[in-house]
C-alpha cells in the first residue's frame, strides 16, 4: 500500500477520491503527497483528462500525470448493483471522501452522503461542484471558463483592457481545489476533537466570489457604499510588465520608503515630499499616476540595469520569466523543484514539485499516475472481496483492471 512507504503529515489517513479533470484531484494529489493513501475511483471510461495531449501512451496525458501522482486507480461501474455493493465496502475504512460528482447524481446512486454516513459517522465527505445547493443555480454544470465569467474575473479585465478575458490557467478549479484541502484539513481536526465526521460543501462559483472580493469589494464593503467596486491598484491601466528598451520586467515599488527611494534614484526627486507620494492613502488614490511615471521611464534602461538598480536599492523587482525559462531557473533547480521521476510504464517523466516544505514530515514523491484501473483488484481484495468476487465484477465488466 501507498501509505505503507509515505512520512508525511497525512500518513495513515486513506481518501476516497470521486474526482476528474482538475479541481479534486489538484486537491488529492496533495494530500497523496503529504502521505494519504488515496485511492482514485474511476470510471470505466477514466479520467477525461487521461486523454488531454501530449502523452506517449494513451491514458497518460501531460495534465492527468500533473495532478494524479500518489494515487492508486479504482476503475469501476457504480452504476451496476454488485460493483456500487463492492465499493460501499471501501467506506467504513476511509477517512475522507472527495467527490466532483454533482450532488443529484450521488443520490440517485445511492452514495450521498445521508446514504454513507451509517457505515462511518466519521467519514469527511466534501462535496466540490459547480454551485451551493442552497441557492438557485444549485445543480448546474460548471467548469473553469463558466466560473471566471461567473464571479466577475472575465469582467475585471474588460475594465482595465478593454474586452472581457479569462486567465491564461484554470484559475477557478485550482483555488477551489486549495479551498478543498483546507476545509478537509478544518474537518479532521474537527473530528480529532469530536470524534465525528460531517459533511463539507466547497462550491466552485462562491469559492471564487470569496476570493476575488476580499480586495474588489471596496467602496461596496460599506453601507451605505463609500464607491464602486474594483480595486484601483490592481486595475490601474499601467499596472503591468513594464517595456524596457530590451524587453520586459515586473517592478513594484510598494511602500514610501519603496516609491521614495525610486524616485530618486531616476531623478525625480522633486515629488518626493508630495502627500501623493508620502501618505498611502493618498498614493493609493494617485497611484495611476505613480504607475505612468514608471511605464514611461522604463524604456530608457535594459532590463538588466533595471533589476540591478531595484536589488541595490531593495525595491521589489524580477524578470518577465516564461513556462520555459522557469524549467532552467536557477532558484527552482537549487531547491530540485522539477523532480524526474522514473514512471514504470511511461519512462522518465518531470514533476511539478511540492512546494510546501514541512521539517519533519515531509512529502514525498511515491507513486507515478497510475494507469486505468491498475490497482482495482489490489483495493477490492483490501476492502474483504474474495478473488472469486473480484474475477466476476473484471469479467463482467463492471470493473476494470488496468495491465
Amino acid at each position: 500500500m501507498a501509505g505503507e512507504l509515505a512520512a508525511g503529515p497525512l500518513a495513515g489517513l486513506r481518501v476516497l477520491d470521486l474526482t476528474s479533470v482538475l479541481l479534486g484531484p489538484y486537491a488529492t494529489q496533495i494530500m497523496g503527497d503529504m502521505g494519504a493513501d488515496v485511492i482514485k475511483v474511476e470510471s470505466l471510461d477514466g479520467d477525461i483528462t487521461r486523454n488531454v495531449t501530449p502523452f506517449r501512451t494513451p491514458g497518460m496525458g501531460a495534465v492527468f500525470m500533473n495532478v494524479n501522482r500518489n494515487k492508486r486507480s479504482l476503475s469501476i461501474d457504480l452504476k451496476n448493483a454488485a460493483a456500487r455493493d463492492a465499493f460501499l465496502k471501501l467506506v467504513p475504512e476511509a477517512d475522507v471522501l472527495v467527490c466532483s460528482i454533482r450532488p443529484g447524481a450521488m443520490r440517485r446512486l445511492g452514495l450521498s452522503y445521508e446514504d454513507l454516513k451509517p457505515l462511518n459517522p466519521g467519514l469527511i465527505f466534501c462535496g466540490a461542484y459547480g454551485f451551493s445547493e442552497n441557492g438557485p443555480y444549485a445543480g448546474r454544470p460548471a467548469y473553469d471558463d463558466i466560473i471566471q465569467a461567473a464571479c466577475g474575473l472575465a469582467a475585471l479585465h474588460e475594465r482595465a483592457d478593454g474586452a472581457p478575458a479569462y486567465s491564461r490557467t484554470v484559475l477557478a478549479d485550482k483555488v477551489t481545489g486549495l479551498m478543498c484541502l483546507s476545509a478537509i484539513t478544518m474537518a479532521l481536526v474537527a473530528r480529532g476533537r469530536t470524534g465525528k465526521g460531517q459533511f463539507v460543501e466547497v462550491p466552485m462559483f462562491e469559492s471564487l466570489v470569496a476570493f476575488m472580493h476580499v480586495e474588489h469589494l471596496q467602496g461596496a464593503s460599506f453601507e451605505p457604499p463609500l464607491g464602486t467596486t474594483g480595486y484601483d491598484r490592481v486595475l490601474a491601466p499601467h499596472r503591468k510588465p513594464y517595456r524596457t528598451s530590451d524587453g520586459h520586467v515586473a517592478l513594484l515599488p510598494y511602500t514610501t520608503r519603496h516609491w521614495t527611494s525610486y524616485l530618486n534614484a531616476i531623478g525625480r526627486g522633486d515629488i518626493t515630499s508630495e502627500s501623493w507620494v508620502t501618505d498611502p492613502a493618498e498614493r493609493s488614490r494617485n497611484i495611476g499616476k505613480l504607475y505612468e511615471i514608471v511605464a514611461e521611464t522604463t524604456p530608457t534602461r535594459s532590463s538588466a540595469e533595471w533589476l540591478a538598480l531595484f536589488s541595490e536599492i531593495d525595491v521589489p523587482a524580477m524578470p518577465v520569466l516564461g513556462t520555459e525559462a522557469l524549467l532552467q531557473d536557477p532558484h527552482l533547480d537549487e531547491i530540485g523543484f522539477w523532480p524526474l521521476f522514473q514512471h514504470p510504464s511511461e519512462g522518465p517523466i518531470r514533476m511539478v514539485g511540492q512546494p510546501i516544505r514541512f521539517e519533519d514530515t515531509p512529502a514525498s514523491y511515491r507513486l507515478g499516475a497510475p494507469r486505468l484501473g491498475e490497482h482495482s483488484a489490489e483495493i477490492l481484495s483490501e476492502a474483504g472481496l474474495a478473488t472469486a468476487g473480484i474475477e466476476t465484477l473484471i469479467a463482467t465488466g463492471a470493473v476494470k483492471q488496468g495491465a
